[in-house]
């Protein structure tokens, strides 16, 4: 009796589980993070550095293009279904700290209620990221067909 084949961090990050129709989470939280990482720099004022120094965030003329970067970056990789675990993780601590910074005390001095109404794009944003982070990209990505080549090209 054989031992299982060993999985190696490629084969991890474009191993999928999930179904074709995950393209539809990837198009939705790719768009959402390419849009919001592109609005950083169009919108320094209103929604980069100085949002992120409104809310109290450290070094936020330096944090904010980081994070537009992050977000363009791993938005552009989700769409095409390249590296989507890796490019997943990332946003996932985006979305934490922007609840962390702007929902929670929203909780705290509105209530529960309002707090649901202005965190569901954070919320929706968090539970597709790791969604594609546990199951992959599916197999209408670029994952999938890495994954199929690495596949063919292995010694029997």
């Amino acid at each position: 009796m054989s031992d299982p084949p060993r999985r190696n961090l490629f084969g991890w990050i474009t191993d999928t589980k999930a179904p074709a129709a995950a393209i539809l989470i990837r198009l939705i939280v790719g768009t959402v993070f390419l849009s919001e990482g592109i609005q950083k720099f169009l919108f320094p004022a209103e929604i980069g550095a100085g949002r992120f120094a409104k809310i109290g965030l450290p070094s936020p003329e330096v944090l904010a293009p980081f994070v537009g970067v992050v977000e363009i970056s791993c938005g552009a990789l989700v769409l095409l279904g390249l590296a989507t675990r890796l490019a997943a993780a990332p946003l996932i601590g985006v979305m934490l700290v922007a609840i962390a910074t702007t929902k929670v005390p929203i909780l705290v001095n509105r209530g529960f209620w309002a707090m649901a109404h202005e965190s569901r794009t954070d919320w929706s944003m968090l539970l597709g990221a790791l969604f594609l982070l546990l199951v992959g990209a599916g197999p209408l990505s670029l994952d999938a067909r890495l994954a199929r080549r690495e596949a063919s090209q292995r010694p029997r």
